[in-house]
């Protein structure tokens, strides 16, 4: 054991998940490649779990940081105007095709979920929320209630009556062979006789991620939610998109994730990306929900100076370089590229993604930490989830060049035929 690894487990939470058996410190980095303290140099498909969203040592949001720390202004809070936090805010209104909307900013994708329940059920006057088995959406008491994952689940109590709804698992038996419109249109009958058997009155909302992140990258079929939102409009019940992932143009087909279904929400939650690397959350949302709560509010380090004036430079730069664009290329070399290599490789079980948000679904936890120790063996930072531990997600910064993303797809399929050609000698042995 490394001597900072044991003063790490010294005075963490035993809780705190590290990756690898011998995790690293990462130490310095630069584009899209990373170095750790022993000067292993890493191309990096996780960016710090999809934060780092444009790599390392941009000098665009670098200089806009540093112009706001020469001003002496680290912190004012929101009692005071602060000109990043509402040009930003101007930004996310105007990308966001919510109508008539303004914007919260927190510290996290866990703040900004707590505070979009908040609104929906102070809007509607009621504790029951809908959410989609599989999902993950915070660790706070609140967000750990819409969460339907157990490995992330502490406890029972919540805050929130919830009820978990379909439209991730087309791996249950009662789906399998299901055709897209089949599978949607039986997720809908669901809803409604949810809607007819499992709650009381008034339900505040839907919150759902449409592709879900620590459920390792799995996704409703594109138009469920259009479906899901038919019905839920028939009732009044709003509807969030959690972005925290999916937000920015990552899956490249569409800016935010609920675009690939052709729905406008009633609110988003985002964090994450938006900030690469420096911590902001916020949620945008129509102007009379977030107008609605009567008691004072503010955020003491939500929207600060510094987070703003990366998030500023960050989203300037992912326009301006039209990355979503970048993302689809990129994304689409190596989407294709594993599910041909998936045809020949039997420990394989499925690869799914939209962009540069793609994961491998493997046979077994086992596989799946195998596979992170030889990508990172080989250079390449990976993450793994999924609700059985089977999946092995990626996410590369929405910069990365065709060359890196031929050298990435290389890395992962090398470590794929590894740990294909191990299970079958291990096989041919038991026999």
């Amino acid at each position: 054991m490394s001597e900072l690894l044991a003063r790490h487990r010294a005075v963490m939470p035993n809780w705190l998940a590290l990756n690898y058996n011998e995790p690293i410190e990462i130490v310095s980095g630069k584009g899209n490649r990373v170095i750790d303290a022993d000067g292993k140099s890493y191309l990096d498909f996780f960016a710090g779990i999809l934060t780092n969203m444009i790599g390392y040592d941009v000098p665009e949001v670098r200089e806009a940081v540093e112009r706001q720390i020469a001003t002496g202004v680290v912190h004012t809070s929101t009692v005071y105007l602060l000109r990043g936090q509402i040009e930003l805010a101007e930004k996310i209104a105007r990308i966001s095709g919510i109508p008539d909307a303004k914007v919260f900013f927190t510290n996290s994708g866990t703040e900004a979920n707590e505070t979009a329940l908040l609104l929906a059920t102070y809007a509607r006057r009621t504790d029951q929320v809908l959410a989609m088995r599989q999902s993950y959406h915070g660790r706070s008491f609140g967000t750990i209630g819409v969460t339907s994952n157990r490995a992330w689940k502490n406890n029972s109590l919540s805050p929130l009556n919830v009820t978990f709804l379909h439209g991730a698992d087309r791996h249950l038996a009662q789906f399998k062979g299901m055709s897209d419109a089949e599978y949607i249109q039986a997720c809908v009958d669901d809803l409604r006789h949810v809607l007819a058997t499992a709650v009381s009155n008034d339900v505040a909302a839907l919150i759902a991620e449409p592709i879900q992140g620590v459920g390792g990258f799995t996704m409703a079929p594109d138009g469920l939610f259009a479906a899901y939102k038919e019905v839920l409009d028939e009732q009044g019940i709003l509807f969030i998109s959690d972005e925290v992932q999916t937000g920015w143009g990552r899956t490249g087909s569409s800016f935010f994730g609920i675009g690939n279904h052709g729905v406008t929400p009633d609110m988003m939650t985002f964090a994450k990306g938006l900030g690469n690397g420096f911590a902001v959350g916020g949620v945008v949302a129509r102007g009379d929900l977030m107008d609605a709560p009567h008691a004072v509010g503010l955020a003491t380090f939500g929207g600060n100076p510094i987070s703003m004036a990366a998030a500023n430079a960050t989203l300037d730069y992912v326009l301006d370089h039209d990355l979503q664009a970048n993302a689809a290329r990129t994304g689409e070399i190596i989407v294709s590229g594993l599910k041909e290599a998936a045809e020949r490789l039997s420990v394989v079980r499925s690869v799914r993604g939209k962009g540069l948000m793609f994961a491998v679904e493997l046979e077994s936890p086992a596989q799946a930490a195998r596979f992170m120790e030889e990508t990172k063996k080989a250079g390449l930072l990976a993450g793994k989830g999924g609700l059985y531990g089977t999946a092995i997600r990626m996410a590369p910064p929405l910069t990365l060049s065709v060359d890196e993303a031929v050298e990435g797809l290389g890395i992962i399929v090398t470590a794929l035929e590894t740990i294909n050609a191990e299970t079958i000698n291990a096989e041919a042995a038991a026999q």
